[in-house]
């Protein structure tokens, strides 16, 4: 998987951060789904590689539920990194709790947590009631 992400990653867009990050969503039906960072000028209107593959299989017509794991990569980093808290948002509020998130480092080392260690306490929708 490292080496399919660091090749995915030449893809990010980061002129900015020059922090290029890669993500690749395994799917229940097997099925691949990459997703890299894309910066802006506007700070705010860039996008995690996370959130990129979240959204890309969302509008390919994937529902909550339909993800089995994520791999995500830092490829200018030789330290784990984890998701950011907006995308650790948008992974609770899709993937089941018990779903494997792995995070590398550009040298191979990773961390595994599941959904419900990264994100122990979600906003959901029993926080609207």
């Amino acid at each position: 998987m490292i080496n399919k992400l660091l090749e995915l990653a030449k893809n990010s867009y980061s002129p900015y951060s020059h922090f290029r990050v890669a993500t690749i969503l395994i799917m229940k039906d097997g099925r691949e789904i990459p997703g890299v960072n894309v910066e802006n000028a506007a700070y705010g209107s860039s996008i995690c590689s996370e959130r990129s593959a979240i959204l890309s299989a969302i509008s390919q017509g994937y529902k909550k539920g339909d993800f089995k794991e994520l791999h995500c990569l830092c490829a200018d980093s030789n330290k784990v990194s984890t998701s950011c808290f907006a995308c650790r948002q948008v992974i609770s509020e899709l993937f089941d709790k018990d779903v494997p998130l792995y995070f590398y480092a550009n040298d191979g080392k990773f961390e595994k947590y599941t959904v419900e260690e990264l994100c122990p306490h979600p906003f959901d929708e029993s926080d609207l009631e």
